[in-house]
This record gives C-alpha cells, structure tokens and sequence, in this order.
C-alpha cells in the first residue's frame, strides 16, 4: 500500500511560479513510476509530467519548457516545479504512483489546487 499525499498548490499570478511536492509512504518508492496528473472544471484528468524509477522523464506537450519534474528517492518525495503559469494551468494536480508494469494497480493522491489569476 502506498499513500501519497501533495502540497504546494496555491493562487499565482499569470507568469508565477509554484513547487508541488508528494510525499509516498513505504518502503518501495524507488521503484515506483510516479507522475502528476491536473483535471480542470468539465475536464478529464490528464497526464502532465512522469518520471520512472530510473529518472527518464516525459512531459505533455503544453508544459514542455515550462514544467519540471523530479524525484529525491531519499526522501520518497517527488516534485514538480511549475514555471511560467498560464491562465489555461488551474486545476487540481495529483500525484500518481505505479510499479512500471502491465495492469499495475495506480495509486492517487488527494490532490492539491493550483489557481492562476491577476
């Protein structure tokens, strides 16, 4: 079982930057594929950075250059620094975590707003 838990969002302004950062319980997290996910108002969830165990990380098109991801096995924590907020980045960003398998089961995190407005 691992539990995450995110903090870090907030209110920035238009070109802002903020840290989100997801704390995993357990004893496996250095093995774990982790990723952040945001879903806005009427929108499905979608897959913004991840990172695999192995530090190989991928990014959705509209956050390339803008958004960073990166993981500290040490303190089983994996962070995601946003740069350059736009007003279409508001949503509520998760945490998500899976053993790089097939049908692995992905576990969730709360969850943590990030609003951007002048």
């Amino acid at each position: 079982q691992v539990q995450l838990v995110e903090s870090g969002g907030g209110l920035v302004q238009p070109g802002g930057s903020l840290r989100l950062s997801c704390a995993a319980s357990g004893s496996i997290f250095s093995i774990l594929a982790m990723g952040w996910y945001r879903q806005g108002p009427g929108k499905e969830r979608e897959l913004v950075a991840g990172v695999t165990p192995g530090g190989s990380t991928n990014y959705a098109d509209y956050v390339k250059g803008r958004f960073t991801i990166a993981r500290d096995n040490a303190k089983n924590t994996v962070y995601l620094q946003m740069n350059s907020l736009k007003p279409e980045d508001p949503a509520v960003y998760y945490c998500n975590a899976h053993l790089p398998i097939i049908n692995a089961h992905h576990y969730w995190g709360q969850g943590t707003q990030v609003t951007v407005s002048s």
